[in-house]
Formats: C-alpha cells, sequence, structure tokens
C-alpha cells in the first residue's frame, strides 16, 4: 500500500461522509436558517459574538485540533496502519463528528450554553457539578500535555547544549503570531472592514510574522519556555475572545489548512511507501490494542475536549443554525484527515515495520512532509520550520480554549443560582473570582507539564475519550427530552465508556503498582497521576450512572 491510495480512499470516505451522513443528521435533528442564535440573541462582545462562518470554522478548527491528530496516530502505528486507518475514519464519521455536531446544536438551542448546563437541565445539578469537577480536571490535563509540547517545540538548545536553529524560528513566528492577533482583533472589531480586506490583512500579518520569525531566531531553555508559555495561557484565558482567541484562530487557520493542503499535494506527488507493517500485534511493548489503540489516538477519531469547544466557545460566534454543520461536523472530518496525512508520515519513516524512536512524534511529521515537499522545489529546512511552527500554533490555539474552558468549570461549579454574589460567602467569592480559577487551574497544570506530555499522554487519553462519552450521554437525554431522534449517539456512547473505564483501571493498577513498589522516578507526579486517575473514573462513572438513569427512564403522561 502506498501514500496516494490511503489518501485517495481518506479524501473520498470523509467528503462523502459529510455529503451524505452530515447533511442526513442536519436534516434529522432540524436545522432553522430563520432562528435568531444566541451569538445575537446574548450578544455581549465577550463571549457571544455573531460571527462569520469562515472565523468560527478557523477557531473550531484550530482549537479541536492541537497536537493531538499528529502525536496520536504516531504513536499507535505500533500496531500497523490498518487499524490506525480504520479507527480514523470510521471514529472520526460515526463517533467524533457525530458529538461534535450534537454538541453545538444541543448548545445552540440551549442560549449557547455549554455541556454542563445541558447536564444540569435535563440530568440535574448533582450530575452538573460532577461533570464541571470532570471537565476542570480534565482540562489541567489538556493544559500540561500541550503546554509541554509547545514548549519543546519551542526549546532552542539540544540535550548537549547546541542551538536548534528550526526551534528558534518557530519560537519567535510564534510570538509575533500573538502580537499581531492582537493587531488583527482590534483591526475587525473597531475599523469594521469587509470580510475580504480582513482576510488581506490577516494574510499579510502571517506572512510577515514568518518571515521575520525565519530571520530572528529566539533561543531559550526548555524550563524558561514552560514559564513564559503558562504567563501566556493565564493572559489568553480572561481577555475577551475578540481580543485575542478570534484572530489567533483567524490567523492560524490559515496555516493549518495551508499545511494540510501542501502535506496532500507533497503526498499526491511524492507518493511515499508504507514502511509500517499493516498490522503488528494485539499486545506491543506490553500494550494491548484494546483500549490503548482508542484512548491514544484521540483527537483525530474522537474527543470528549471537541464537546467542550463546540459548546463552550463556538457555539456562542455562530450567526446562523446552518454554520453549525461545517463548523462542527466539517472540522472534525478535517481533523480525521490530518490524523491520516500523520500516519503516512510514519509509515514512510518507519524501518523494518518499525516506527522511528530517535524522534518526537512532532519531529516525524515535520520531516516527513519536508521531504515530500522537496518534490516541489521548496527547500527542506524551510519546510520543517513551516510544519513545526504549524504544529505549534494547533497547540497554542487548543492551549488558548482549555486554559478558557477549565476556568469557566471551576467557577461555574461554585456559582450557587439561589444566590446573588453579595450573598456569597468568603470562599465561594474567592472561587469564583476568574484569577484565583486560572491560578489555581495552571498552576496544577504547571506541575503536570514538567512530567512531561508522552508520560501524562495514556491519562489524557483516557479522560478525553471518557469526557466524549459524557457529552454523548448529555446530548442523547437533550435528544429524548425534546422529543428528537438520538439513536445514532448509543453506539459510540457505549463504545467509549467501556474503551474509557478499562483504560483508566489500568491506569490507576500501573500507577498504584509503580508508588508501592518505590519504583517511581516522580514520586509527585506519578502520585498526581493517579489522584487523577482515580477521580475521574469516579466522576466520569457517577455521570454516566445518572445520565443513562435518566435516558432509560419512561415518559409519564
Amino acid at each position: 500500500m502506498n501514500g496516494i491510495v490511503i489518501m485517495v480512499i481518506s479524501i473520498i470516505v470523509l467528503v462523502g461522509a459529510y455529503l451524505l451522513y452530515g447533511r442526513y443528521l442536519a436534516k434529522k435533528w432540524g436545522i432553522d436558517p430563520k432562528a435568531k442564535t444566541p451569538a445575537y440573541e446574548l450578544e455581549d462582545g465577550v463571549d457571544y459574538v455573531p460571527t462569520d462562518k469562515g472565523v468560527v470554522f478557523g477557531h473550531q478548527f484550530a482549537s479541536i485540533a492541537g497536537a493531538g491528530p499528529i502525536n496520536g496516530p504516531i504513536q499507535a502505528a505500533i500496531f500497523g496502519w490498518v487499524p490506525v486507518l480504520l479507527w480514523l475514519l470510521i471514529g472520526g464519521v460515526f463517533f467524533g463528528a457525530v458529538q461534535d455536531f450534537s454538541a453545538m446544536y444541543a448548545s445552540v438551542k440551549n442560549k449557547g450554553r455549554t455541556i454542563g448546563y445541558i447536564i444540569e437541565k435535563y440530568i440535574g445539578k448533582v450530575g452538573k457539578r460532577l461533570f464541571l469537577a470532570f471537565t476542570w480536571l480534565f482540562s489541567i490535563l489538556v493544559v500540561a500535555a500541550f503546554g509541554d509540547i509547545v514548549a519543546k517545540t519551542f526549546n532552542g538548545f539540544s540535550s548537549v547544549g547546541e542551538v536548534i536553529p528550526a526551534n528558534g524560528s518557530v519560537a519567535m513566528t510564534s510570538i509575533l503570531f500573538i502580537t499581531a492577533a492582537v493587531i488583527l482583533g482590534f483591526t475587525i472589531k473597531y475599523a469594521k472592514l469587509n470580510s475580504l480586506v480582513n482576510t488581506l490583512i490577516a494574510i499579510s500579518l502571517l506572512v510577515l510574522c514568518i518571515f521575520l520569525g525565519l530571520n530572528i531566531p529566539v533561543y531559550l531553555s526548555l524550563g524558561t519556555w514552560h514559564i513564559l508559555i503558562f504567563i501566556y495561557i493565564a493572559i489568553a484565558s480572561i481577555v475577551p475572545v475578540w481580543a485575542l482567541l478570534q484572530p489567533r484562530d483567524y490567523l492560524n487557520s490559515y496555516l493549518l489548512v495551508a499545511m494540510i493542503f501542501a502535506s496532500v499535494v507533497g503526498i499526491l506527488i511524492f507518493n511515499p511507501s508504507m514502511n509500517l507493517n499493516a498490522f503488528t500485534a494485539w499486545n506491543v511493548d506490553g500494550n494491548s490494542l484494546f483500549p490503548y489503540l482508542f484512548v491514544t489516538i484521540a483527537c483525530g477519531a474522537v474527543s470528549g475536549f471537541h464537546a467542550l469547544v463546540s459548546s463552550g466557545t463556538a457555539s456562542k460566534q455562530i450567526k446562523n443554525e446552518k454554520d453549525m454543520l461545517p463548523v462542527s461536523f466539517g472540522a472534525m472530518l478535517m481533523e480525521s484527515l490530518l490524523g491520516v496525512i500523520a500516519l503516512i508520515t510514519v509509515g514512510y519513516l518507519a524501518t523494518k515495520g518499525n516506527v522511528p524512536t530517535n524522534m518526537t512524534q512532532p519531529q516525524v511529521f515535520a520531516n516527513a512532509i519536508a521531504i515530500f515537499l522537496t518534490k516541489l522545489a521548496i527547500p527542506e529546512d524551510v519546510s520543517r520550520t513551516l510544519i513545526t511552527l504549524a504544529i505549534s500554533a494547533f497547540a497554542l490555539t487548543s492551549l488558548d480554549s482549555v486554559a478558557r474552558v477549565g476556568r469557566l468549570a471551576f467557577q461555574e461549579f461554585f456559582i450557587d443560582g439561589s444566590k446573588t454574589e453579595n450573598e456569597y460567602n468568603v470562599v465561594e467569592k474567592i472561587c469564583t473570582n476568574k484569577y484565583f480559577a486560572t491560578g489555581i487551574t495552571l498552576v496544577l497544570a504547571y506541575i503536570l507539564a514538567r512530567v512531561g506530555y508522552a508520560n501524562i499522554w495514556p491519562l489524557f487519553g483516557s479522560a478525553n475519550q471518557l469526557l466524549s462519552a459524557l457529552a454523548l450521554i448529555a446530548c442523547a437525554v437533550f435528544f429524548k427530552s425534546t422529543k428528537r431522534q438520538g439513536w445514532m449517539l448509543w453506539f459510540p456512547m457505549i463504545v467509549m465508556l467501556l474503551v474509557t473505564l478499562v483504560a483508566l483501571t489500568l491506569t490507576i493498577v500501573s500507577r498504584a503498582q509503580l508508588l508501592i513498589s518505590l519504583k517511581s522516578t516522580n514520586i509527585i507526579g506519578d502520585g498526581l497521576q493517579l489522584t487523577f486517575a482515580v477521580a475521574l473514573f469516579a466522576l466520569g462513572i457517577t455521570v454516566a450512572f445518572q445520565g443513562i438513569k435518566k435516558m432509560l427512564k419512561k415518559e409519564t403522561v
């Protein structure tokens, strides 16, 4: 099997799924183009902002993708390319896209509220509070994993102290991106220019940032980048969406789509061979295909984090209900395509059927795509730098969104709807303060980030997929309560619930054994992971039980 055949099959499957299954769901659930969306109904200039479809798509896609669809498939390739490809396509269409669309749909139909609100309204207040606690813990894991990934792509020095030019250029370009995003945000909000002019400004800023970044690299240590990145996340999670989140996603979307387009063209021209085995074994290096494959690939097939973005930020920006299909369903299928590209890159660089062990997953992706693009006469070092830049842009954009989601979840957990803010006690006032909520979230994430994303990833994947199951349960209850058909949510809901509970159980057992045997090399990190795994398991199974109980309850006449 070669890269062209895999790419063509994947594109046909994903485009066909959008045109047939996506439109079928939109028709079945009911889309009203004339309905007043929450973005208009509750417009506040901070979170509720009516936004053009292309900009919201850019926000959604850049936020949900992160480094997940690149890291996951490359890590899971130890089992062979066939199981990875099947899960990317089947999971992406019938699990991930369905979840993202249903979460956004349920949110838009409930004034742009989050999945937590959906659970409160249709399942109960206790379920909501438990879900918020789960979301907060999960957000800490995401920030820790992606924060460490970004820091490593910015790290200016190798293990022997030599400078890494590509990383220095990526770091500087990313800094300039943030500055350009702020400029673009104020331009869009106050200059009131038409969309074409805004697009030209965005592309011009993007090109300028890349040019300056390639020529003025900045070299800082990994530890310094950890600190600076978390300072940036803290700021990004509290400023209005129009000032940084939206314009940054708008800028990044051009870079990310260009990366995917260039990757597809490179694959079609280069036609890389697949040097991976089609199937390796059911158990590789102590990891069994079930559940490891399903929790490792995560974002490329189905991700609970997507439901938080779909219902937490993107739903508040939808101008017209008909935009929900391309923004949610379409963005997820684009992410699955990115996962397929990642699979082809590791397949090409594999030797004797084994995945490369001397490179990180982003390096595998960037190096392979750079080689493919040499067929277009693009210098390999330039391509490698630009691809690495795009990967860091993915992860940084996810950090922008998930830090905000985690902060909001922490605050909302302590909000008492029966009281006014003046009636809150001291603890409630502190915990609902956005600065305190941001601080406690990011401090814990920073501690975990120092453990390294490779050690966090299995726990992140398990929590992510369990969150997906809980989001599907919440949406299924919403569909039943509102007399809409939700049968298409049941199978993915049950599968993901089973997969993740098994995976979390294995994580709990392994971390407990490591700590009890005194073989842990990082007691704080492993202890936190064990604590998180136990808490996530308990919270997840409790919320799932309440939701399924509500879903199976017979309606009284």
